[in-house]
């Protein structure tokens, strides 16, 4: 960790900048990924843009995570594999699983797992440590995601992505369970997001000028009641996405004021409602142990045949358990 105050001559200057002036050791480019981390800290508070102009005179602590292994260790870790061919697969993962290593998850993880199965024939565009990935999923969400076997898919699948299916065929569906009724059947929730200065594991709804638009779409397929007891407790429902922030569908769910059901992040000031559940969907809830989300649905146009790839997957069993507990309140 380094810890300093910046000089009232840095006034005006970019973050990112003044700290390459002062941390000679590491680039610029190592410390502007260092920032959007959240592992800066500006007069006590977490500061994740790189371009913040300092007035001077701040005090500053950067703390630099603990290396890693040079390249991830393949992993004979199972996979359910939804489909793959030589340019393409596509996994239905499980929730729990870490999509890529990173501090903390330096074992275990996705990558791991296809550097297994795949040997060395993923994309190396995002580079070693994140071979064939082209998007992410939460470590506790479940679902489809698809990985690129060469560059030259890694950078078709991209581009879908980078579009989020607004001209092209890409298309992702989640589903989810959220406290509350929904003020109406559809809608779409239009809101920027970034990094919370206070907890960098959290995202936040904000107007500041480097929170990134994001846009989700949703629709109700069911609302819960427990007879007698008036009003809708949870709600099932659909998302899909505009645009692929980090949290996404958590954040704009909480946001609204339904966070999503075992969301221990974004839903903690509904703890107290847990107690107030019938106990069957009560224990099905812990069972879950989770958020109550799933990635039922992606398409994407290949790679190399540009033929239309539908998949679709099943929540899992504690995720439907949870469903039909409510279903039979």
């Amino acid at each position: 960790m380094s810890n300093f105050v910046f000089p009232p001559g840095s006034a005006g200057a970019r973050l990112d900048r003044a700290l390459a002036d002062h941390i000679p050791d590491l680039s610029r480019m190592r410390l502007q990924a260092l920032i959007a981390d959240g592992c800066v800290v500006l007069d006590g508070r977490v500061e994740t843009s790189p371009s913040r102009k300092l007035r001077g005179g701040e005090a500053v602590s950067v703390t630099l995570p603990p290396l890693q292994p040079a390249t991830p260790v393949a992993e004979a870790i199972p996979l359910t594999i939804a489909y793959e061919d030589e340019d393409v697969v596509v996994v239905d993962k499980a929730a729990g699983m870490v999509v890529h290593p990173s501090n903390g998850h330096e074992r275990g993880t996705l990558v791991h797992a296809l550097l297994a199965h795949c040997g060395n024939s993923l994309s190396g565009i995002n580079g070693v440590m994140r071979p064939g990935i082209v998007h992410r999923l939460d470590k506790d969400t479940s679902g489809l995601l698809v990985v690129a076997k060469h560059d030259r898919a890694h950078r078709h699948l991209a581009a879908q992505f980078a579009d989020h299916g607004r001209t092209g065929a890409l298309e992702r569906q989640y589903r989810a369970l959220i406290w509350g009724e929904m003020p109406r059947a559809a809608g779409t929730v239009e809101a920027a997001i970034t990094r919370s200065t206070h907890n960098r594991e959290k995202m936040i709804v904000s107007r500041a000028e480097r929170a990134r638009f994001a846009i989700t779409h949703y629709a109700v397929e069911a609302a819960f009641a427990q007879p007698g007891k008036g009003g809708v407790i949870a709600s099932e429902i659909t998302c899909q996405l505009e645009t692929g922030r980090t949290h996404q569908i958590r954040v704009h769910m909480a946001h609204l004021g339904h966070p999503l059901l075992g969301d221990a992040l974004y839903g903690s000031g509904f703890r107290t409602r847990e107690a107030h559940l019938p106990p069957p969907v009560l224990s099905a809830l812990k069972a879950l142990g989770r958020q109550a989300l799933h990635a039922e649905l992606l398409a994407f146009e290949h790679p190399r045949t540009r033929e239309i790839l539908r998949f679709s997957s099943n929540p899992p069993l504690e995720f439907e358990a949870l469903v039909n507990a409510f279903m039979q309140m």
